[in-house]
Formats: C-alpha cells, structure tokens, sequence
C-alpha cells in the first residue's frame, strides 16, 4: 500500500502543477512564462461615472501578500488615496473568495496561497497634471494613485493592460509596449518605474517635435493653441538643453499637454516624459523648459533624501532650492539663451523674483531649506501667508543665479553654474549615485576654487538677507529698488491640489469681500478666463481700483461677482545693467546672458 499510495500523491501533485499552469495562462488572462509577476488592467468602463475598475494578478505567493495603496504622489503632500478605494475583493486560482483584512488606513492584508486576483475600483476626476481623472472627455492616470503594489515586491517586473478603451480614444505614455496576444501591454521592471509615467487616453493630438534619436513628441488634450505655438519654442528648449548637459538620457520623451481645460495648471516631471495642465498655449514655453529640464535635475541628479521613494509617509529634504529653485534657473536661461525671452524680459522676470522674495516677512527669518522641508505643509492655507512661509522655486532660482555669478568671478569666466550642473551629471546621475547635502556646497567649491561654508551657511542653510548689489556688480548688474502702488485681489489665491485655487487670507475691508467672496471659494475664472496660474504677474499688468469680474464655487453653486481691485504701496525690484562696467563685468555678463565661459560658448 505504501508504494501505490506514494505513486497516487505523486500523479496527483503533477496534475495540481499542470491544472495552475493552465490557469496562469487562462484563468488569469494574459499570463505566460515571460509575463511579469504583477499584472494589472485597468478597465475604463463607463467613464462617466469616473470609477476605474483595477483587477490586479499576482504571481503565486506564500499563505498571505500585504498590499498598499501609496499616500502620497505627484505632490509633497500626504493625500491618502485609499479614501478613493471601493469594493475591494480578492480570490484565489480557484476563484475562491479570500479574506482580507485592513491593517491601516492605506494597507490590506491578504490571505492565500498560490497566485492571486484583487479588484477593486478606484475613483478619480481631478485635473492633471497633480491627479488622475476620468471622464467623458479623456482619462490621465498618474498610476501611483490608481494601482496598489506589494511593499517588499516592488522591483519585479509589472505590466499594465487598458481595457474597454471608448472609440475614437488613443494611448499616450513613456511606458514601453509589448504586443501579446493581440493585447498591447505597458511594461516596467518595477512599481516605481511603473508609477513614473502617467498615462494620457483620448481624442487628442500628436505633434512630433524631434523625429530622429533621442525622439520627442507632444500629445495635446484640449483646444486653442496651434502648432507653432507648440513646435517651435520646444524645438529650442529641447536642444538647448540636451546641448548644456551633453546629451539626452532618454530614447524617447512625450510631453502630455491638457491646455484650456480646467482652471489653474502646473507640469509634473517623469523619467522620460511630463504632464503639463496650462490654462492656454501662451504659457507654454516657461513651464516647458522647467519640466525638461528636471530629466536631469531631481529625476537623475537627486538627493539621497528622496530615495529609496517611501509612499507611506512624507520624506523629508532640505535640496528643494535646489531641485526645483535651480531648476527654475534654468528654465529662465533657457529661454533667454534660445531668444525666446529678450534681456530686458529676463532681468524683469528676476527683478520679480527679488520682490516676490522680500515681500515675505517670512524670509526674515526661514531659510530655503528650512523651506524645502516645509513643503508637506503646503496644503495647508495659511502655510501659504507671507508671514509664515518663503518660496523655495522663488528663493532657489535667485540663489542659483547669485551662485553662478559667484562662480564665474572666481574663475575670471571660466567656469560657471553650468558647469557645475554637468559636474553634478558626471559624478552623480551617471554613476548611479544620489547627492547628499552638503555635496552642492563641495561640487560649487570644485567649480570655483574658494571655499564656500560661510556663504552656504548664511544664505541656503541660513535666513541672511542676500547681498544683491555686491554680487550684481560682479556682473555688471545693479538691482533698483522703488515703491509705487500696486493692485491686490483683496485675498491671497491658495493652490489647491484638487480645485485649482481657492480665497484665503480674505482681507474684510477689500472690495473682494464686500462684494460677496468668502474662505474657501473655488476660483473658476478672472474676466472671462480660468483664473490665472501666477496672480502676482497678473496684477502686475493691472492697477489698483480696476474692475474685474470673478467666477467662483461654493459647495455645488457656481456664482460670479465683480468688484474693484484693492492697492497698497509695494516695492519693486529692477535689475539694470551698469553703463560703465569693466572687461571682467562685461565678460560675466555676457557669460550669463549667452551661456558662454571664457573657455567654451554655446554655438
């Protein structure tokens, strides 16, 4: 009886092998032995009702899999995307129900053996490029708010399939596509490299931008732009600055424009693409060279601070200045170097930045990185007050510009901030490795051949006013300082992650108020068009006392009210050229202005 009952169980455990092959490869849809071993689809059914239905698969697994939902992406900001989540179920290869458990408030637990099949539906209709939204006109996924993940399985290879696509819609993402089965699937070698490029699906419009290697295209959702608008100046900034960094590291990049379809906007960088929300094409050109640019600087020059990525919880970093502050140096480069912006237009854009930052009672006292830190206290409303908080885009960019100043002075020209920025690609993003605070300030040393730890005391770590006309005049540069009125809305308009801008710090004595605006308005339109992406530029070509229609939400009622802009004398600040500088001044100067040194120039 012992052989023939050792024979039974052996015959039984290869027919239990061959009945779980067959159901990996049927059951399961479209798994082989080259699948990945996370599966997902994602079904846009009925897209009206803007639930996306997620069936995740997972390859077989040992009595229980704990899955998560991250808490935060996109944004420096806990969001908590499991208060989406609905009908969450699982099953076993059998199609047996399993149990599963909530351990907190973004993880489950789930029991069974063998591979696995969760669902659930997830609801989403917020505009990009911060969320994910469906809806009759398209659908965006930023996919580390759709797709759930395995926390000590988020290296293994995972593949996306989009079902019940509507007619008429296409595909657009960064994510490689494998073709299997007659089933196009989205492919990456991991969670995070998965949840890197969002994905666009609708009616929208493909503009190539570079043909050859490295490839670029555009995608564009929405209306009112045309394609010079969109060609010519990503043209330039494309190639100024795979130029400046000594080539692309990407194949292929998609930019995915949303344009004219909701109000507010902002861009979002990924490894090899970006998202981009404007409220019309005019604005395009600037955030497009801050988003570009950001393939080198945060997603490949980064701070040890930001990795590994923990989605659970905020990570905290004192290198925003100079992630997004410098970046939005050479955003302002780039178009003064490509011709997009004239001179003059580039000393008034940093002549605001200089007003912007000294108009913050805040910069008396909180350091730009102390701001850095601070950002996952930027969805609070009052974190936003001038006497609470500084920008770190608006103080990192002066300060990149001071820097390169500094550089170029010390070296008579020859080195600049550029070259620290390659510098910084050599060491760094091209090794693999991740920069560490303290490794800005030695890297600027390197490039300048003084040492740097009072400057970078003073005024990165520290809240020193800056010495602006002592730096300026190294590059032939002053800066004027005048006080005249100046228009306000008589309230401060708050970013909001998921409805544009809202009314706060609402002032009760401003015509704004009077007329009817209160805390917590949802700021639609100004005049007619969504209201505007930078207020404070916005009023600078306004005046006080002006009439201006404002259109807003409260709760579910859309109103519209209309009121005279408040004023209050403000300064403002001007860079201007000296008339009489030296060689040295002179040379400096044009470095800047060109993106030249005394031993290489742009050509």
């Amino acid at each position: 009886m012992a052989p023939a009952d050792h024979s039974m169980r052996f015959v039984r455990r290869v027919l239990t092998s061959v009945l779980q092959i067959v159901f990996l490869l049927a059951g399961f849809g479209f798994a082989t032995t080259a699948s990945a071993t996370v599966q997902y689809t994602v079904s846009l059914a009925k897209p009206e009702q803007h639930f996306f239905h997620v069936t995740m698969r997972i390859a077989p697994a040992h009595k229980k899999v704990i899955v998560q939902l991250p808490a935060w992406n996109a944004l420096y900001q806990i969001r908590d995307f499991a208060h989406r989540v609905a009908g969450l179920q699982a099953q076993n290869q059998a199609g047996h129900a399993l149990t599963i458990s909530k351990l907190d408030k973004q993880t489950w637990l789930v029991m069974g053996d063998g591979a696995l099949e969760i669902k659930y539906d997830i609801y989403w209709d917020d505009p990009g490029p911060f969320n994910s939204q469906l809806n009759a006109a398209h659908a965006f996924l930023n996919l580390g708010e759709v797709l759930l993940y395995i926390p000590d399985r988020r290296k293994e290879r995972a593949e996306v399939q989009l079902l019940e696509i509507p007619e008429q819609w296409s595909v657009a993402t960064s994510l490689k596509k494998e073709l299997r089965q007659q089933e196009t699937l989205y492919i990456a070698s991991g969670y995070d490299e998965l949840v890197d490029a969002p994905i666009e699906i609708s009616h929208f419009q493909t503009i190539t931008i570079r043909e050859r290697e490295p490839r670029i295209i555009a995608v564009i959702h929405g209306d009112s732009w045309k394609p010079a608008q969109i060609i010519e100046p990503l043209q330039k900034i494309c190639t100024y600055e795979m130029h400046l960094m000594g080539g692309a590291p990407f194949d292929e990049y998609t930019f995915i424009y949303h344009i004219g379809t909701a109000a507010g906007g902002g861009g979002m960088e990924h490894a090899d693409s970006t998202a981009i929300s404007l409220a019309s094409a005019q604005t395009l050109p600037g955030i497009s060279a801050h988003e570009f640019f950001h393939l080198w600087n945060v997603k490949r020059i980064r701070p040890q601070s930001l990795e590994p990525v923990d989605y659970t919880q905020e990570m905290w970093t004192r290198s925003l200045w100079f992630a997004e502050g410098v970046t939005s140096t050479y955003a302002a480069y780039t178009l003064l170097r490509t011709g997009i912006w004239t001179k003059e237009v580039f000393y008034g854009e940093l002549g605001g930045q200089i007003t912007e930052l000294e108009l913050r009672p805040a910069s008396h006292w909180k350091s730009v990185e102390e701001a850095s830190l601070d950002a996952w206290l930027e969805k609070y409303p009052l974190y936003d007050l001038p006497a609470l908080s500084i920008s770190y885009y608006n103080k990192g960019q002066i300060l990149g510009v001071l820097l390169d100043i500094l550089i170029r002075d010390a070296t008579n020209n020859r080195k600049s901030l550029d070259d620290m920025m390659r510098a910084l690609n050599e060491e760094f993003a091209r090794n693999g490795k991740f920069y560490k605070d303290v490794d800005l300030r030695l890297i600027a040393e390197k490039m300048s051949g003084r040492r740097l730890e009072e400057w970078f005391a003073r005024y990165v770590s520290g809240s020193d006013e800056f010495p602006y006309q002592d730096i300026f005049a190294r590059a032939g540069l002053t800066v004027n300082t005048a006080q005249h009125e100046v228009a306000t809305f008589g309230f401060w308009p708050k970013r909001s992650a998921s409805d544009g801008f809202t009314v706060s710090a609402l002032d009760p004595e401003e015509p704004a108020a009077r007329a009817g605006l209160r805390e917590g308005d949802v700021l639609i339109a100004l005049n007619g068009a969504p209201f505007p992406t930078r207020g404070e530029r916005w009023l600078r070509e306004h005046a006080a006392r002006e009439t201006v229609k404002v259109r807003f939400r409260r709760g579910t009622e859309e109103k519209e009210v209309t009121f005279a802009l408040a004023g209050h004398i403000q300064r403002t600040d001007q860079i201007e050229e000296l008339p009489h500088p030296t060689a040295k001044q002179l040379s400096i100067r044009q470095g800047i202005l060109r993106g030249i040194t005394e031993d290489s120039a742009w050509q």
